[in-house]
């Protein structure tokens, strides 16, 4: 795998920053989020799909900086409603403002689900890196399981209290950082990622 100087990680979403930096670490001379950058930009995410959503925040991020910008697009994928919330998930229930919003966004998956038979769901994240020179790596990572009645646990966030992958017991929120990193859509996209670079 070819060593970067700098990586910017397109995101200012303090939970995925700090899940990406703990799998990356050691890949990367330097792994800086926006903040730390000191970029001031909030990229449009108006593509229809995870990836298209990923490809223009490290695009715009790489342009902006003139380094390899990483970025994600993730999500929860309720079966039962035709992959709702999707590529809305963080806005399920209205426009994002972290934690209050989880809340929201949580409850309001479970009215949808209330009636329906089928619990099952899966998290994707599509990740994308783009260079300054204009190369591109891209690579789609799942986490399946279903969806609990009631939220458990307090770590983790977004559907992580609801979410349990198969094979658990517990929620995505009831485990530790370093078992979550083991077998998450963002860990596995990421090893995809890497993989290919």
């Amino acid at each position: 795998m070819q060593k970067l100087m700098k990586l910017i990680i397109a995101s200012n979403n303090a939970h995925k920053i700090y899940e990406i930096k703990k799998i990356l670490s050691g890949k990367f001379d330097e792994i800086l989020s926006l903040k730390e950058a000191n970029v001031h930009h909030e990229t449009v995410e108006d593509g229809s799909t995870f990836m298209e959503n990923s490809l223009k925040k490290a695009r715009e991020i790489s342009e902006i900086t003139g380094c390899a910008a990483l970025a994600d697009d993730s999500g929860i994928c309720a079966h039962a409603l035709d992959g709702a919330p999707g590529i809305y998930s963080a806005r399920f229930a209205g426009e994002y403002k972290g934690q209050e919003s989880d809340d929201r966004n949580n409850a309001l998956l479970l009215d949808k689900l209330s009636d329906k038979a089928d619990k099952t769901a899966h998290y994707t994240c599509a990740m994308a890196l783009v260079y300054p020179d204009g190369r591109e790596v891209c690579a789609e990572g799942y986490m399946y399981g279903a969806i609990t009645d009631n939220p458990r646990g307090t770590r983790g966030f977004g559907y992580d209290p609801l979410f349990i992958p198969d094979g658990e017991s517990r929620t995505v929120a009831e485990m530790s950082d370093d078992e979550k990193n083991l077998i998450s859509h963002r860990a596995n996209a990421l090893k995809l990622l890497l993989s290919k670079i």
